[in-house]
């Protein structure tokens, strides 16, 4: 039987054969030396976190160091740590699949837009799945109410107010799995209520934009600066019915709407009947003070409030909410049908008693450290090996902005593949219509907790 260990941000494929686990797990770091998924100076997590990453016993892991450094795989240095040997790898035997085909994981990545899926609290949902499948109702078991579960809801909107200072009611909240699939639905309401125009910022996500396009809107774009979205041009843009904002913390630049430029997008969205569609990806993680609220609060019936356990559990629960003006509800819930098949019941029930539980709140309040103190590493390790580069973004979210040089970032995004991190620049989400810099996004959330030093170590050997 094959086990995968992914405990280097790369997927180690190896047989348990001979001594077992020791002798598998030497196999798997050899064969990823031998193939250049580790490559040369990469630091390895310790024994310890490595052994606790892989649900095996230390000594499994300092066995298989020991005979690794004796071989000259790796090198082992009081203070240093353990690392790969700087040795010239040896080339994998060829395959008989075309090279163009070929696709070499990256050994380690800093991509945005992921939690450290290692720490997902399976203890504690399954847990939470069990108490919730033994209180659900057997109605639970057949064809869903497109709003969402009632107990998800109504947990949800003492959540919301609680932690974002959304004014939120059960009544108010739609289930819908992921953001995408909620923008995606009020694309739909959007053009049915004949708007042309939907504006977004001039920094994010090219697959909302094509989204909100594939439903039949223009996405004409704001420019961002210091002070998040400039939103007082929509008064110049009259064909614009709604405005996709990030205001918590801007992806990717990482500032906060300004609360001036708050107060006028609220005007513009009175003035104009128009919408915000407000995107709260990852408002839970504030790092310098209490989160910023959600801007919902400042009119709950202009305000859209889009949120998802994408960043704060997992991207795979598919699991989001979306709090409505009034008159949007049963607009959505037309949108998406007379029964919900997207949003699975069972994981809305336990999602239910995870947060009421408070199981929720104690998972983002350890995140929101390690998070911290990975971004605390990220500053301290830029300012001592790249003290000329300035790194922004950083007092909220998963990720910070590193600015580069005018016509580098393409260079080293290259080289960082080069050398198996996986890394995106800022050219990567910006609008097509508007002007732009050289820079990093750098998602230091993604990491494992024992491919963290080793990600950051890549990172700073690539920079110019």
């Amino acid at each position: 039987m094959t086990d995968s260990w992914a405990a280097f941000g790369a997927d180690l494929h190896l047989e348990p054969v001979g001594a077992g686990l020791r002798s598998g797990l030497t196999d798997a770091l050899r064969e990823a030396v031998r193939t250049g998924r580790l490559t040369p100076g990469t630091r390895l997590p310790s024994s310890r976190t490595l052994a606790a990453d892989l649900g095996v016993a230390r000594n499994t892991v300092a066995d298989a160091y020991a005979e690794l450094v004796a071989e000259g795989w790796l090198t082992a240095r009081q203070g240093s740590g353990t690392r790969v040997a700087e040795r010239a790898a040896v080339a994998a035997p060829a395959a008989r699949t075309p090279p163009s085909r070929q696709t070499r994981r990256p050994a380690h990545t800093l991509v945005p837009g992921s939690p450290d899926l290692s720490s997902f609290p399976r203890a504690e949902w399954l847990k939470a799945a069990r108490r919730a499948l033994t209180a659900a109702p057997d109605e639970s078991f057949g064809y869903a109410d497109p709003q969402g579960r009632i107990e998800l809801r109504t947990v949800l909107a003492e959540y919301l107010a609680r932690a974002r200072g959304v004014y939120a009611d059960p009544g108010r909240i739609v289930i819908c799995s992921g953001f995408v699939h909620g923008l995606t639905l009020m694309g739909k309401v959007l053009r049915r209520r004949r708007v042309r125009e939907a504006a977004v910022e001039s920094y994010g996500l090219d697959i909302h934009r094509d989204l909100l396009a594939g439903t039949g809107l223009r996405t004409p774009c704001l420019p961002v600066d210091g002070l998040g979205a400039v939103t007082g041009e929509l008064s110049g843009m009259p064909g614009v019915g709604a405005v996709l904002l990030t205001p918590a913390h801007q992806f990717p630049t990482g500032v906060p709407l300004h609360p001036g430029r708050r107060t006028a997008v609220i005007d513009w969205a009175r003035s104009a009947e128009g919408l915000v569609l407000e995107d709260d990806y990852d408002g839970e993680f504030r790092y310098d003070r209490q989160p910023v609220g959600a801007l919902q609060a400042l009119d709950p019936e202009r305000v859209v409030y889009l949120g998802t356990t994408s960043k704060s559990l997992a991207p795979a629960l598919r699991l989001g909410w979306m709090v409505l003006p009034q008159g949007l509800v049963g607009e959505v819930n037309a949108a998406k049908g007379g029964t919900d098949w997207m949003s699975g019941v069972l994981d809305q029930l336990t999602l239910a008693e995870f947060i009421a539980s408070g199981a929720y709140d104690r998972h983002v309040r350890s995140m929101r450290l390690r998070y911290r103190r990975r971004r605390d590493q990220l500053v301290e390790a830029l300012a001592e090996r790249a003290p000329d580069f300035r790194v922004s973004g950083i007092a909220a979210g998963l990720h910070a902005v590193l600015e580069l040089p005018e016509d580098t970032e393409q260079a080293v995004v290259q080289a960082a593949a080069w050398q198996g991190l996986a890394l995106e620049g800022l050219t990567r989400f910006r609008h097509p219509d508007a002007e732009g810099r050289d820079g990093l996004v750098i998602g230091y959330g993604s990491p494992s907790e024992s491919g963290w030093a080793g990600a950051l170590d890549a990172l700073c050997r690539v920079l110019p």
